[in-house]
């Protein structure tokens, strides 16, 4: 590990130190170390990839990925990245320098009004696309991309199969991390709220365009309580194009965790487990399924995960006449306890 190496995990130490004490504002710049390596390693970048984070806080997430190709002994990636608050832009602009990244390309802009990743004029393309975009972002800028009766005014075509709900950006998220990524080798994973997997409406048609179009890999759900700001669940979408099946995984992965002080956290041997599990790519019991896309249509097209992971443990059945047979003994015991403290009390003098 070079010097650069130890100076820029220093800082990222003191960023994570920083958001464990911001309270809810830390949701906005930091994504947990051990979620930024989950993702990572599910998406699994490879050598001479371009990798996209358009919501990248401090770019925790797109160093995880650099290291991620790193272990694979090559450092031919590049790191592209969007900000809307500026003084976040900043930190993520050194912490890219203090990693030794002279090449990131961090822009500073709103990503949903105003993407400033272009190309000729047009959204650039990357192989990897990473992100942990504001949950259920109100205000998020409906206005400025689609009409009064719901058309998509947007000149990238983002929101083509629908202009999510204006009180809630999540799918307007997730529709630029997919219209970012090529059309050869799309790889997205982002971190949504449940409320995206089962909620109708708009959101519920982009859903099952979404589906219907084979995009969805998997969803994996998280432990409460993992990042700052927030204690609700989350879930990690993973989207892919090509795929070898119509076919989605779902993981439920909220009941192994390490609960640390006030923070739950991802252990290593929970990272590998999913990890594990999504490359395999088949059912284990109560703790993930293999879903067909005829199953999905059959629910709705709706993705909450206990409709598909059935984590139900029965309660151990209970011998009626073993209970029966205890209790008759305890009351003999207190018949034989009364007649003693009788005895004792007469004793004393008292009738």
């Amino acid at each position: 590990m070079g010097n650069l190496d130890v100076i820029g995990n220093a800082y990222e130490y003191l960023i994570a130190k920083f958001a464990a004490g911001a309270g809810k504002k830390a949701g906005e710049f930091y994504t947990p170390a051990e979620v930024s390596e989950l993702m990572a390693e599910l998406i699994a970048p490879q050598p001479g990839e371009r990798i996209c984070d358009p919501t990248c806080g401090s770019g925790s997430l797109l160093i995880k990925c650099a290291n991620y190709v790193k272990r694979q002994g090559s450092k031919d990636y590049s790191l592209y990245g969007q900000e809307n608050t500026g003084g976040t832009w900043a930190l993520a602009k050194m912490n890219m320098f203090l990693h030794g990244v002279d090449s990131a390309r961090i822009e500073w802009g709103d990503t949903i009004r105003n993407p400033k990743l272009l190309e000729d004029d047009k959204l650039m393309r990357f192989e990897v696309v990473v992100a942990n975009p504001p949950f259920s972002l109100d205000k998020w800028g409906a206005d400025d991309v689609s009409t009064k009766d719901g058309k998509s005014t947007d000149r990238f075509k983002r929101f083509d199969r629908g202009i999510p709900p204006k009180g809630k950006g999540d799918y307007a998220f997730i529709s630029h991390t997919i219209e970012t990524t090529t059309l050869e080798h799309r790889r997205v994973a982002v971190v949504v709220p449940h409320g995206v997997l089962f909620r109708g409406s708009s959101e519920g048609k982009i859903r099952q365009q979404l589906i219907e179009g084979n995009l969805l890999d998997a969803v994996v759900g998280l432990p409460s309580n993992l990042f700052f700001g927030t204690g609700i669940p989350a879930a990690i979408l993973i989207f892919k194009r090509h795929k070898v099946d119509r076919h989605v995984l779902f993981i439920d992965a909220s009941r192994d965790y390490a609960d640390v002080k006030t923070q739950n956290n991802l252990r290593v041997e929970d990272i590998a487990k999913i990890v594990g599990t999504y490359d395999r790519r088949e059912t284990v019991e109560k703790y993930a399924y293999l879903a067909t896309f005829e199953e999905i249509a059959e629910n709705d097209f709706n993705l909450n995960i206990p409709r598909y992971v059935d984590t139900f443990e029965e309660e151990e059945e209970i011998d009626i006449m073993a209970v029966q047979t205890e209790i008759e003994g305890l009351e003999a015991k207190l018949v034989g306890i009364k007649e003693t403290m009788a005895g004792y009390l007469a004793e004393l003098g008292f009738n």
